[in-house]
């Protein structure tokens, strides 16, 4: 033979791991398969060593007048036998002697006679039919009855059986091989078996039996702990925040009793926290890849309908065949001019045989077609496109196990028929609460407490500040550190405050940047009364956790994110007014109108900040409301006036309006009615000039006009008694009026980046200035009166066009080399003791005065 049997079956064999894939079904057929194989080689063996017919030939065709044979020989032996015999002879036809003299024939012919009369006189007469063929005549007639006498089928029947076979085989395992199958299905194997063996797999699912034997022993005690936790709520807030809870659609996740988890079961070592979370990656990118096409389950369906096809094929045409398989064949081949005989009677030796193999090939084939049928009633019984995990998320606590579809789903249905334990395993690894139990060990067992102390640092308030950025999760060390007072989480995917937030007494200030947060009813209870200052940064405002707006005892809230016209409504009416002691509300975003809800902090709130990065803020009336408001700050709104609705503000002390596309000013006379207004910011706006009025607002202290257009400065602005900061740097004044000196009060003077020349004397009137701000002019000289400016603390003169700084400047004692901006070399100019005065320490004066 050409090939082994070896050889051929492993046109059968596939992975060993691909037999978590095979129901029983397809692996009875595999063995059929086998055993057909062997049948169809069995069958293949004995017909090229034995197969054979043996043939004679029929007497059916003999002389007419003697019922003897026609062939010469015979009749020449026959007339010499009845000559012996005194029998008369059947024929007188001579013996061939044309090319031989008369006297060598008639002597040839009588020795012969003679001869053969006397062998026939001393045996006995035959009782057989005498045939005279030779052997080679023999051999002839076999071979050509045996392939005219005998039927197709039975000298091709152990061929046919080895191709239907194998046609078979290979549609059983056509879709392990198939490339655009065999890809994805090596794919999943693979991450079955990790899912399988994975430590994580073992821990999360003993957590789970944990869980129900602690739930059994709560049910059966019953010593709830979810009671106890409500019981601590209840103790400040007692029914109305239970109440309030739901109406507002919040969710504790302690309504459900915590259950401590042994420590065995949360350590998990480091590799195989991160193989299991690259398992996790895995199987996510896996279920994203194969749910979208159902190729898989459409070739396999295929290839078993192929093989049901293939079976009622076979069945048929063989059934047929098998009454047509005998031992007995008449042959009447045209080889009469040859041997003498128009018919042969033959045997096959090999009918017995092939009649009883093909019975069995036949019974093989009803055991493999009922299999098919029971294949394709499994198949088309239930859709095998879906899969759902209903009955492992009640066994275990991973409710959140999604279903899944297509070839995804008709996978786990085929692993289903080989054990049901590897699709429970393989669901640990599609839920999200699995996958955040896992992050939680890993994050716990990397980041501990001694490493977070590290990272504590001081702020500019002088406090205790961790900042946290881009982990898995918030580490429960975190909660120990019971002295840190600000918390900055930043794209944090998921924060959860469990009940242990309430160690940390200290904590006043908390940073949510692209951080969802769940917080745990005693938790939340914690961060109510003792959370001061809350920053929310966030893309939409539905991201906005729930929980904030009812933080009754906050006392500043910095929301940073897309609050846009369309969402105001977002921001609950009801949760704005849990916010009762709330004094300082920072909004950026790109607001088209002021929300109408904000007006329910009117009573309390006296600062409202809103930064709307160049979106231009078209109704503000709302404000009209808000007349408690001390602060107020309109950052980039895009405003071309002052907004009517801020004179309505009585209260107010500060505005900021900086950033705007403000031109005009004239509505600034309203300001003199706002008693309470001591600081005006209009700076980083396209103002040209300052109208006169700006001298009825009495009560200006501060006055920011930097970043404008201005030219000139009314003699107006130096009428304002209680001026104490003027800022008008950065824009293209010449001049400064000599009324400045009038401004005796005046501590901090920018005109800075201007066009000016000359300074007037007056201005060194102005004893009480600390801060003279004069860099960036066209300034050539500076008086020498500025030693009168002996409370100055800040000089900067850097950027004009000076060539010696006057000696006087040594009678500004309060002034330092750190406050004097000043080029280089006009400094070495100053005589030393000057130099050295400057340059000593800041606190040399004070020393010394002491």
């Amino acid at each position: 033979m050409m090939f082994t049997l070896t050889e051929v079956a492993s046109l059968n064999d596939i992975q060993p791991t691909y037999r978590i894939l095979k129901p029983w079904w397809d692996v009875f057929m595999d063995y059929l398969g086998l055993v057909m194989l062997m049948l169809a080689i069995f069958a293949m063996t004995m017909q090229i060593t034995k197969d054979q017919v043996a043939c004679l030939p029929c007497l059916e065709d003999t002389d007419e007048a003697s019922g003897t044979t026609s062939h010469p020989f015979t009749q020449q032996t026959t007339q010499a036998a009845a000559a012996a015999t005194g029998a008369p002879a059947a024929s007188s036809t001579p013996l061939v002697t044309k090319d031989l003299p008369d006297e060598v024939v008639t002597e040839i012919t009588h020795q012969h006679t003679s001869v053969v009369a006397e062998k026939y006189a001393n045996q006995p007469q035959p009782t057989g039919v005498r045939t005279n063929l030779d052997y080679q005549q023999y051999i002839f007639i076999n071979q050509i009855c045996y392939h005219v006498a005998l039927p197709w089928y039975s000298k091709y029947f152990p061929y046919l059986t080895l191709i239907h076979t194998l046609v078979l085989m290979v549609s059983s395992n056509f879709w392990f091989k198939y490339p655009k199958t065999s890809s994805k299905i090596e794919h999943f194997v693979s991450i079955l078996g990790r899912c399988f063996e994975s430590p994580w797999t073992t821990k999360a699912l003993s957590e789970t039996a944990c869980e129900d034997s602690e739930e059994n022993k709560q049910r059966l005690t019953g010593t709830s702990s979810a009671p106890k936790q409500v019981s601590l709520e209840g103790k400040d807030e007692g029914a109305n925040a239970n109440s309030s809870t739901p109406m507002l659609g919040v969710k504790f996740s302690a309504d459900k009793p915590i259950t401590e988890v042994p420590s065995s079961m949360t350590i998990l070592d480091k590799k195989d926290g991160e193989q299991a979370k690259a398992l996790f990656e895995k199987v996510r990118k896996f279920r994203a890849h194969v749910e979208d096409s159902d190729f898989i389950y459409k070739l396999y369906v295929a290839q078993t309908i192929v093989k049901t096809v293939k079976f009622i094929l076979i069945l048929s045409y063989t059934s047929t065949f098998l009454a047509k398989i005998n031992f007995k064949h008449s042959c009447e081949p045209d080889i009469k001019q040859l041997t003498g005989y128009r018919t042969f009677f033959c045997t096959h030796n090999m009918a017995f045989m092939l009649n009883k193999l093909l019975i069995s090939y036949m019974a093989l084939i009803l055991i493999y077609g009922m299999a098919c049928l029971y294949s394709l009633f499994w198949v088309f019984r239930r859709p095998l496109k879906e899969y759902s995990f209903e009955k492992v998320r009640e066994e275990s606590s991973f409710s959140d196990i999604p279903d899944v579809k297509n070839d995804f789903a008709f996978l786990l249905h085929m692993v289903d028929q080989y054990d049901q334990l590897y699709s429970k395993r393989f669901g640990v690894f599609l839920s999200e609460v699995s996958e955040n139990k896992l992050r939680e060990i890993s994050l716990n067992h990397e980041w501990t407490f001694e490493k977070l102390r590290q990272l504590v640092t001081r702020n500019a308030q002088d406090q205790q500040e961790l900042h946290l950025f881009m982990l898995s999760g918030l580490p429960n060390a975190v909660f120990d550190l019971t002295d840190l007072e600000v918390l900055k989480l930043e794209l944090i995917p998921e924060v959860r405050f469990s009940a242990k937030v309430s160690q940390m007494t200290s904590l006043q200030e908390l940073h949510l940047c692209h951080c969802p947060a769940k917080v745990e009813q005693t938790g939340f209870a914690f961060l109510r009364d003792h959370l001061r200052c809350l920053h929310v940064k966030f893309t939409d405002v539905a991201e906005i956790p729930t929980w904030v707006y009812l933080l009754r005892s906050l006392r500043e809230l910095n929301l940073i994110g897309n609050l846009s016209s369309e969402n105001n409504k977002m921001i609950g009416l009801e949760s704005m007014r849990d916010l009762r002691h709330l004094k300082t509300l920072c909004l950026k975003s790109n607001l088209t109108k002021m929300p109408t809800n904000i007006t329910e902090l009117s009573p309390h709130l006296i600062k409202l900040v809103v930064h709307n990065d160049g979106t231009k803020l078209l109704v503000l009336n709302s404000l009209k409301k808000m007349i408690n408001l001390i602060e107020l700050e309109l950052y980039s709104c895009e405003l071309e006036r002052i907004p009517h609705a801020i004179f309505s503000l009585t209260n107010l002390q500060e505005l900021d309006l900086k950033s705007n596309n403000i031109r005009t000013i004239e509505e600034i006379i309203s300001f003199q009615h706002l008693k309470r207004l001591t600081c005006l910011k209009l700076w980083h706006n396209k103002i040209i000039t300052i109208p006169s009025s700006i001298g009825q607002v009495k009560s200006l202290e501060s006055l920011h006009l930097s970043h404008n257009k201005l030219e000139s400065l009314p003699p107006a602005l130096f009428t304002l008694p209680k001026l104490r900061h003027l800022d008008v740097g950065h824009n293209s004044i010449s001049v400064l009026p000599p009324d400045v000196g009038l401004l005796h009060n005046l501590q901090h003077l920018a005109i800075n980046s201007n066009k000016l020349e000359v300074l007037p004397k007056p201005l060194f009137r102005c004893t009480k200035l600390k801060v003279l701000c004069l860099g960036n002019n066209a300034l050539t000289a500076l008086p020498e009166t500025v030693g009168q400016l002996v409370q100055l603390t800040q000089l900067e003169l850097k950027g004009n066009c000076l060539d010696r700084v006057p000696v006087q400047l040594g009678n500004c004692r309060m002034l330092r080399r750190t406050g004097l901006v000043v080029e280089d070399h006009l400094f070495d100019a100053l005589p030393v003791e000057i130099k050295e005065s400057i340059s000593q320490e800041s606190n040399a004066p004070f020393t010394s005065g002491l």
